[in-house]
């Protein structure tokens, strides 16, 4: 049952975040913040993590993960409450930076858990439990956002989802989560090197796939605010488009325990890039709702079935008592291209629109996917 408290956890702090990461952007918008600062804006949700995700993969194999837990849920609430409290454009960049981190922290924390309830043999089963707790408040964070800015503004939907937190605290309270450090857990003293990681050859190309389809994902929810508002969307109907995308994460993710036993994880990565590569391609041809929430559906399928092995992988193949490192890695290169992907994307779309946006994504989708096939 434990697995499962921590899906429920998951959920609620994964909707406020979620959630708080479309008012965000929303917000800069509705103050005249342009694609680039809004991509600024976006971009520092990342920094922070960039910098410290080793370390704190490396504390997390240490310390266990009942503590940092605690600890990302608070960061994100007293980020949230900021931004209710002192609703300026200034202050969002604090919030962005502030909730970036608390939920990347809790996020490492949460999949050392994963990795380590059960045998090796559970832990595909484990990573799709809670990639489908992350695909719940995927589908709801973006689409109570919309109707919740529509309906109370910008300001009170950032205290809805503080309260949202107070309520993940109360249930993390009322039955602490225990889950034991890895038998094999280096100490603080031992050495700890990056290149002993680099040199696995499949760890490398799990780190490159990962890059490019996280890439793919925070480039859709963080293009298609922008793109929407352009169209002329109002809020609602950008999240029902954003909600579309987390309901085909759902559904994937509900079936991939049929598929892993006739698919190698190799296989349904590669097909991930390609169905994604094709579907960002389309996405600025067409304009009308219900055909950009039938291609968000498409991107949803495509990537949503990518984390569950992405993550398998990396726990099967890093060296024993280094799980928590090895995903701070991976946290490393993701917000490396993630703080850097809003900041030049932002810029080309203020500069050229947001085709070459898309279109330039899409390029790499499909050339990491004939990358991938080494893999297999």
């Amino acid at each position: 049952m434990t697995l499962y408290r921590i899906g429920l956890i998951t959920v609620l702090l994964h909707l406020a975040f979620a959630g708080s990461r479309v008012t965000l952007s929303l917000f800069a918008l509705s103050l005249g913040a342009s694609a680039a600062t809004v991509g600024l804006l976006m971009s520092l949700l990342a920094v922070v993590p960039m910098i410290f995700a080793v370390s704190w993969g490396r504390y997390i194999d240490r310390v266990g993960v009942r503590m940092p837990m605690y600890v990302g849920v608070l960061a994100v609430l007293g980020a949230l409450l900021a931004a209710f409290a002192v609703p300026r454009l200034e202050t969002l960049f604090i919030v962005s930076a502030l909730s970036g981190s608390g939920f990347m922290f809790f996020h490492i924390a949460v999949n050392q858990a994963a990795g380590l309830i059960g045998e090796v043999r559970d832990r595909a089963r484990n990573f799709t439990v809670l990639a489908l707790a992350f695909s719940v408040s995927s589908f709801l964070g973006p689409m109570t956002a919309g109707f919740s800015i529509d309906w109370i503004g910008h300001r009170y939907t950032f205290l809805l989802y503080a309260v949202t937190l107070l309520i993940t605290l109360a249930v993390m309270f009322a039955r602490p989560i225990n889950v034991p450090r890895h038998a094999a857990a280096l100490k603080a003293g031992d050495k700890k090197r990056l290149s002993d990681l680099l040199r696995i050859p499949t760890l490398r190309r799990v780190f490159v796939v990962s890059g490019l389809l996280s890439m793919a994902w925070d480039l859709f929810t963080f293009v298609m605010p922008i793109h929407g508002s352009r169209l002329g969307l109002s809020a609602s109907t950008i999240g029902l488009i954003l909600g579309c995308f987390g309901a085909a994460v759902f559904v994937v993710r509900l079936a991939l325990p049929a598929l892993v036993h006739r698919l190698s994880e190799w296989k349904m990565l590669i097909a991930a890039m390609f169905i994604s590569g094709l579907g960002l391609a389309m996405l600025p041809l067409v304009s009308d709702v219900a055909l950009l929430m039938a291609l968000a559906f498409v991107l949803g399928m495509g990537l949503g079935g990518a984390q569950p092995m992405i993550m398998a992988l990396l726990y099967n193949k890093a060296p024993p008592g280094r799980g928590g490192e090895a995903v701070g890695v991976r946290t490393l290169l993701l917000n490396l291209s993630q703080a850097g992907i809003p900041l030049m994307f932002g810029a080309l779309g203020a500069a050229l629109g947001m085709a070459p946006v898309f279109w330039s994504m899409s390029a790499a989708l499909l050339a990491g996917g004939w990358y991938a096939r080494r893999g297999v």
